[in-house]
């Protein structure tokens, strides 16, 4: 189904840098600092070297059948009615995260840039976006996200320049302060967030590559390349914050680009900022929203999956509103629910896939491939 949807490696690169970055840059500095304070920039260092042995697990996976999606790969290695079990559980996963995302832009936009708004109407008006991205199809959304990437990048460097000169490295002593148990916890949260829910990328490579499995280093070096982002960030908000301001800002990202004042002219650029991080959102919550109604429909084995789109649309912006009371309940199910959650899915179920192939390796390669 739709196998003659194809996107180049660089495009990919893209995605899986605007995925890893995500809604990282501004809400992980907090949660990093709030749990090992000055060290937080070194997590996010240890998070993104852990990280890429999880994209490596990935890749290794996507080899075995490049032609296949991820979920058609499920369906193959684990046999029909378990496979399209544990399809189905990867696909509930993408949607909830799909509904969480609006909640993270519905949140943000309503608290900082428009509190007079009501929320649901913020959400919608990203749904109503995201549905006609994936309408449009994975080729739109590449090439969208081409031209975008390079905004991003503009504010990115716009951003770094002018905070740099309000580094007080005073702020990042004593390093290692944090117990290493700590360090390691809080680790497992960042990896969560830019590499073990990547496991939706499978939906898109190799299946959808014009390279096919050949694409796989791009697969690192946009990992890579967002955990860099990501790092930037966290050193630049403990080192202009410092620990203590950065543990208790929910978008601690925000709150640094408010610093920036250059001979009181260039001030009070935090729209930038907002702007990047909504548009890396946006494509974030684009793949997984195409990654749920693409697997669906081929759970299903329906002939294409735009019909889905608006249905499940209008049922992700009504969980977006109930599904946190608070941002409270949020964090708190951050960090324990949805890690279990996620690593269930982006760890265990590729192992799983792993050991099952290893059994069953003869008599899948007697099986011919599905066109």
């Amino acid at each position: 189904m739709m196998q003659n949807i194809k996107i180049n490696p660089y495009q990919f690169m893209v995605l899986v840098v605007l995925f890893s970055v995500g809604t990282s840059i501004l809400i992980v500095p907090s949660f990093l600092a709030s749990e090992t304070k000055q060290d937080a920039w070194i997590v996010a260092i240890l998070g993104t070297a852990i990280g890429l042995i999880v994209i490596w697990l990935f890749c290794l996976i996507a080899q075995w059948f490049p032609d296949l999606t991820f979920v058609q790969m499920m369906e193959k290695v684990l046999g029909r009615w378990l496979g399209k079990a544990a399809s189905l559980l990867f696909v509930f996963m993408s949607f909830i995260y799909t509904a969480i995302l609006l909640f993270y832009s519905g949140t943000f936009l309503n608290t900082h840039l428009m509190p007079n708004t009501p929320m649901v109407a913020l959400n919608i008006l990203l749904a109503i976006i995201i549905v006609m991205g994936v309408r449009l199809g994975l080729e739109t959304i590449a090439r969208s996200a081409e031209v975008l990437i390079l905004i991003c990048l503009i504010f990115f460097l716009f951003l770094v320049f002018f905070i740099s000169p309000q580094v007080n490295f005073d702020n990042l002593q004593p390093v290692f302060e944090a117990e290493p148990k700590k360090i390691v916890q809080t680790s497992l949260s960042f990896i969560e967030v830019t590499s073990v829910n990547a496991i939706v990328l499978l939906m898109i490579f190799p299946a959808f590559i014009n390279t096919g499995i050949k694409a796989k280093k791009f697969f690192l070096i946009g990992n890579l390349l967002g955990g860099i982002v990501i790092i930037i960030f966290t050193f630049l908000c403990v080192a202009v914050l410092g620990a203590y301001n950065t543990g208790i800002e929910l978008y601690p990202g925000y709150a640094l680009a408010k610093r920036i004042n250059v001979g009181e002219f260039i001030q009070r650029i935090e729209a930038l900022m907002g702007t990047l991080w909504i548009i890396a959102l946006y494509y974030k919550a684009t793949i997984y929203f195409y990654v749920t109604v693409l697997g669906f429909a081929q759970i299903f084995n329906l002939k294409d999956y735009r019909p889905l789109t608006i249905p499940f649309g209008i049922i992700a912006v009504v969980i977006s509103i109930v599904i946190f009371p608070d941002v409270i309940y949020q964090q708190r199910w951050n960090t324990t629910i949805g890690l279990i959650f996620s690593y269930t899915i982006g760890i265990f179920l590729p192992l799983l896939l792993i050991v099952v192939y290893a059994i069953r390796r003869k008599q899948l390669r007697k099986v011919p491939e599905e066109p």
